[in-house]
């Protein structure tokens, strides 16, 4: 819930909302106050239309200018009687130089100011129709007013001038020798404004055009002359759009009489300059619901980036105002908040209409927008304005109207009555006043021989006068025909002279009008060879665009195939280095054995050579004993015994050992490193799997597991060790091999000489049998698992450990 000093209903009529909101401005407009007027709102909520209004409902622009120029309409000064400087300023002149200035303005070929009598746009005149005659009661009547009027915009928050002369309409290209277009060089974009502050501190647009203007239709065709050079675009939120913020300002400048009530006092101090700016502006959004792209996108964030600064000035002044806080409002962060800085100092009263769309898609931005609203209520920034005194009789106006009608009528009295007949005299008249007055024709006497001869004598020379009259008449008139007749002929010869320029102009003009015809008719083909070519260019470009996508794509793929291509050969080399030092680790193993196994070959030879050559020089003796052979049988031997189970081990399942005659089978255990040797004994297990490696399908066959091992004794002899074990089923599916038993192949030399590969003095209390089955338990006592059900081959677990 939100609370606001109005809250106006959807069937609200345009006359209602602008009594309410925007006539106190005019009021104080008029008082020389300052005023400013916000739409604010989502997109698509209607301030446009606040603003402006439609045909037949004026918004509240038109009625605003309606209001005023009802109010101050009789008392309105000439134009040019005030003249606007460029520095935000306003000057006083003369009627005579203001009449000069009208009159230099008007030789000029194209006029600054729009005429106020020429015939109303029917596009709007609906819109400034307004019924209701609306006024201000109080208005000064010793002042004289005048209005100025600027449009401008804020776009991409650069400020531009809606009512320039620079031509806005789109760049059409020119052709070249080489039938390519080239940019117009004739054509200047729009220049964007500065903003400057004045010697009072207000900020104002600089080289801003201000257009005078003299009634309600003439400042609301200036206003729709900008309002089209207005950007607006197509959203997927609203058909139009305003892509910027707009600033309609109202300047009403004002001066007092002088003491006669006739001219305008020349004092540029008691000059009241009072401004009303109507902002519509552009509607926040967000982008992910107008789908908005490129230049769109930059317009939606430089509006709500503008919009965004506008409330971080409104919630810094509250914060200073409510806890007496001094921080610094960031006006200068958007153009928008710049210009209208010294109404929120408190130049002026602000006023702020929130547009409101009850569509559920918009009611998240509604909820930000009322709450921003809400809380601009409580910044206070208006203050009262001094107006100078200018000390003069008030009334003088009409005082000195009413002066007038009455000594013209007091004129018109002492001259006597105003009739045809004094003021339009006869000719007889005028002559019998020129001619000499008659004598006096009274006869008091027959004798009276004076009075006839004098009438007489004054008749004869009236009668000479009249002949002179009448031969002078005559003459003039004899001269006025002459100069009538000449007159005539001159005229006659001008006309003929005239006729004869006018056919030529015909001509001309007949021939202009078919060259103008053929050149339209080559623009129109130019034209429609510019939209070929452009369409052609179209093509061209899309397909330039599709060709350099493929040419990306294929050069990214090629970069992906060499990169590919340098990660495989750094792969085969590596292979190739690993497999050659895998070989060559295999060849020297391969050229150590065969060499072990020469030298076992030289060496058993030349055991033979030198006990054949005992045999031959040595004489023929006693068969000698073997003592030590009678002690092995006498002392029994010690008997190997497993090691006990490692505690770390997991738990084995022993099961029943079959017999042997119930025909078990084994798994045969040859690694290929396995040297064969020439002993006549050789082991043979029959019903045995030889494998090379141990394997879980092998293990899961057979009851028993033998392993053969050589390795290299003492005396340098191979000796071969088989390896025994039971095969036992694991609690994880897998098989594990528990050692039993080991059996030793080795050779021996039939002399004194033994080569064995235990120490030839064992240790009496049997650590040589301990040590001897240690040894072999560190290399074999390894218990194998394999996983059932494993993809990625056998995996080997250690379930005991060495002691």
């Amino acid at each position: 819930q939100y609370s606001f000093k109005e809250v106006f209903g959807t069937l609200v009529v345009q006359k209602e909302l602008f009594d309410v909101v925007a006539k106190p401005l005019v009021e104080d407009l008029i008082r020389g106050k300052n005023g400013l007027l916000f739409t604010y709102g989502v997109t698509g909520s209607g301030k446009t239309h606040t603003m402006t209004g439609s045909p037949g409902d004026g918004g509240l622009l038109p009625r605003c200018l309606d209001m005023i120029f009802n109010s101050i309409g009789p008392f309105q000064a000439k134009r040019f009687v005030f003249k606007l400087d460029d520095k935000n300023g306003v000057d006083v002149q003369s009627e005579v130089d203001a009449l000069l200035e009208r009159q230099r303005r008007d030789a000029l070929p194209v006029p600054k100011t729009p005429s106020g009598k020429r015939h109303i746009d029917p596009e709007f005149a609906d819109m400034i129709n307004v019924q209701e005659h609306c006024k201000v009661e109080e208005v000064d009547e010793d002042n004289v007013y005048s209005v100025f009027v600027s449009y401008i915009e804020i776009y991409n928050n650069y400020i531009y001038d809606l009512l320039e002369e620079a031509p806005f309409e789109p760049i059409k290209p020119k052709w070249n020798n080489c039938n390519t277009p080239v940019r117009n060089g004739d054509f200047i974009p729009p220049q964007s404004k500065m903003l400057r502050e004045d010697q009072n501190h207000n900020m104002y647009v600089t080289g801003c055009t201000e257009v005078e203007v003299k009634s309600t239709e003439e400042a609301f065709e200036v206003f729709w002359r900008g309002q089209k050079k207005r950007r607006i675009a197509n959203t997927q939120l609203n058909r139009e759009s305003s892509r910027s913020h707009s600033v309609f300002i109202i300047k009403l400048a004002q001066a007092p009489l002088d003491a006669d009530g006739d001219n305008v006092l020349q004092e540029k101090e008691q000059i009241t300059l009072s401004q009303l700016s109507l902002v519509d502006l552009a509607g926040s959004e967000r982008t992910n619901r107008t789908k908005a792209e490129g230049n769109r996108l930059r317009e939606a964030g430089n509006i709500n980036q503008s919009l965004m600064t506008l409330r971080t000035c409104i919630e810094v002044l509250r914060e200073n105002q409510l806890y007496g806080t001094n921080k610094m409002v960031p006006y200068r962060d958007s153009k928008l908040t710049h210009l209208f800085k010294n109404y929120f100092d408190g130049e002026g009263k602000v006023r702020m209409i929130v547009c409101v769309n009850p569509k559920a898609e918009d009611y998240e931005e509604s909820l930000q927008v009322m709450r921003f609203a809400e809380m601009t209520q409580e910044v206070e920034v208006a203050r009262p304005v001094d107006r100078p005194l200018c000390g003069l009789t008030p009334g003088r106006r009409f005082r000195n109207q009413a002066f007038r009608e009455e000594l013209a009528r007091k004129l018109e009295l002492r001259g006597g009555p105003l009739g045809g007949e004094t003021e339009e005299q006869s000719v007889a008249e005028m002559l019998l006043q020129n001619f000499p007055p008659l004598p006096s024709c009274e006869l008091l006497d027959i004798d009276d021989d004076q009075t006839l001869p004098k009438l007489i004598e004054a008749l004869e020379q009236r009668h000479k006068t009249r002949q002179m009259l009448s031969e002078e008449f005559a003459k003039n008139v004899l001269a006025f025909k002459t100069m009538l007749q000449e007159f005539d002929s001159s005229v006659l010869s001008k006309e003929h002279y005239i006729q004869g320029k006018l056919s030529e102009k015909e001509k001309t003009i007949a021939g202009q009008r078919t060259e103008l015809e053929r050149l339209e008719k080559k623009i129109k083909t130019l034209e429609y060879k510019i939209d070929i070519l452009e369409k052609t260019a179209t093509i061209y470009e899309e397909d330039k665009r599709n060709l350099q996508q493929e040419l990306e794509s294929k050069s990214q793929k090629l970069q992906r195939q060499a990169s590919d291509k340098r990660r495989l050969e750094a792969r085969l080399q590596g292979m190739v280095a690993e497999t050659t030092m895998k070989w060559e680790k295999e060849c020297e193993r391969r050229v150590a054995a065969k060499q072990l196994e020469m030298q076992n070959k030289l060496w058993v030879k030349d055991e033979k050579l030198k006990q054949l050559k005992a045999i031959v020089t040595e004489p023929r003796a006693e068969k000698p004993e073997r003592p030590s052979r009678e002690r092995d049988r006498e002392r029994p031997l010690p008997r190997s015994v497993s090691p006990p189970p490692v505690p770390n081990a997991p738990p084995v399942r022993l099961r029943h050992r079959r017999s042997r005659s119930a025909g078990e089978r084994w798994v045969d255990h040859k690694p290929p490193s396995n040297v064969p040797t020439e002993t006549v004994m050789q082991p043979h297990v029959p019903h045995a799997i030889t494998v090379a490696t141990a394997s879980e399908k092998a293990l899961a066959k057979c009851d028993k597991y033998m392993l053969t091992h050589q390795e290299l004794a003492s005396d340098g002899e191979i000796e071969t060790k088989l390896i025994k074990g039971d095969v036992f089923k694991t609690r994880g599916g897998g098989q594990a091999v528990q050692f039993t038993d080991i059996e030793t192949l080795k050779q021996e030399s039939p002399t004194g000489r033994k080569r064995r590969s235990s120490p030839s003095h064992p240790d009496p209390l049997g650590d040589g049998a301990d040590s001897e089955w240690t040894d072999v338990e560190t290399r074999c006592s390894v218990a194998v698992e394999m996983r059932a059900g494993s993809a990625l081959g056998p995996g080997y677990q250690h379930h005991a450990q060495p002691k």
